[in-house]
This record gives C-alpha cells, structure tokens and sequence, in this order.
C-alpha cells in the first residue's frame, strides 16, 4: 500500500499505525501485507473498522500489561494479533485462508490501486 492512511483511521487515536509526515510506515512487507488484508477485508464488509479497531486496542493493551520495562513497541504484531481474533472470530477462516489470502495480495502488482 502507499499513500496515507485510509479515510477511516484516525492518526491522532494511539492505535493508529505508525507513520511520518502522512506515508504509513513498514519495517517489513509482512507489516504491510497484514494492513492490507485488514483494510481489504473491512473494504469488503467482512468486519467494520470499529471491530477490528476494538480487537486491536485489545491486543495493544495486552501488549502493554505484559511487556518488560523498554521493550520496543510491536505494533505490527499487535495488527496480526487483532487480524487473526476478528478473522476467527468472524469465521473468516482459519491461518491457511489467512496466509492464501497474503499472498494474494502479495502478488498483486505494486500500483494495482492507482489508475
């Protein structure tokens, strides 16, 4: 994904994803893969954005009650967390539909969205 953030996340809520200067930030594609399948099944009605943002405000503090004093933040790790609560919890398949449906997304062309 490039660009900013969809019109629905809220940069300013302390579970927006990280970013700098409006581009969202990845530190690996799996990072970007598990956003987009987010963002991608939301899009389609799976889940509205409220339920997974509930999902990952949850994950976050998990997060935050069981972490040791200056470990670094894994934001993406708590995406993946709520992605994979709201997709069972949905019924939306189980980690083998979760991890077909990245590589689809993997395999699309890098400006598929921009026309």
């Amino acid at each position: 994904m490039s660009g900013g953030s969809p019109p629905w996340i809220d940069s300013d809520a302390p579970e927006a994803p990280p970013s700098a200067n409006g581009e969202l930030l990845f530190g690996a594609p799996w990072e970007a893969r598990a956003f987009g399948m987010a963002v991608s099944l939301a899009d389609a009605g799976c889940f509205s954005w409220d339920e997974f943002r509930a999902r990952l405000m949850e994950a976050i503090a998990t997060w935050e009650r069981q972490a040791a004093p200056g470990t670094p933040y894994p934001y993406y790790d708590c995406w993946l967390t709520a992605l994979r609560a709201i997709v069972t919890e949905k019924g939306l398949g189980g980690a083998g539909d979760l991890a077909l449906r990245a590589e689809a997304l993997a395999a699309r062309p890098h400006d598929h969205d921009h026309g």
